[in-house]
């Protein structure tokens, strides 16, 4: 259980990563506004509020990778602390944005952070 469970860390961290890319690199091209469905207009006017986010992302995605290196019960309470964080920034984004962030980041967080708990 333990192997899976940071399996799962290791992959939410590599999704995190991800965003960072499409947010602070990938915004304002066909690659980003495809995937967050917005215009010319709207990535262009947003990339520096989109690359704050990115860096966001970028942190949780640091605190997950230093997760996988660290010795318990550190491990153990750093990758609870960074998971609760993305499962309520994506229910939060959920409410407020749209509903897919719920799957794409509370989903994956929510997951791995139950098989945390049950390995630990």
């Amino acid at each position: 259980m333990q192997v899976a469970a940071q399996v799962l860390v290791s992959l939410v961290a590599v999704i995190h990563v991800y965003f960072l890319i499409l947010e602070m690199f990938l915004w304002d091209t066909e690659r980003g506004r495809k995937a967050f469905g917005t215009t010319a207009a709207f990535s262009r006017e947003s990339a520096t509020l989109a690359a704050n986010q990115g860096l966001y992302n970028g942190f949780m995605a640091a605190g997950l990778i230093w997760s996988l290196f660290a010795s318990d019960p550190v491990r153990h309470q750093i990758q609870i602390f960074f998971l609760l964080c993305l499962i309520v920034a994506g229910v939060y984004g959920a409410v407020t944005v749209s509903r897919k962030i719920l799957f794409v980041q509370a989903g994956p967080a929510a997951l791995a952070l139950v098989l945390v708990l049950v390995a630990g």
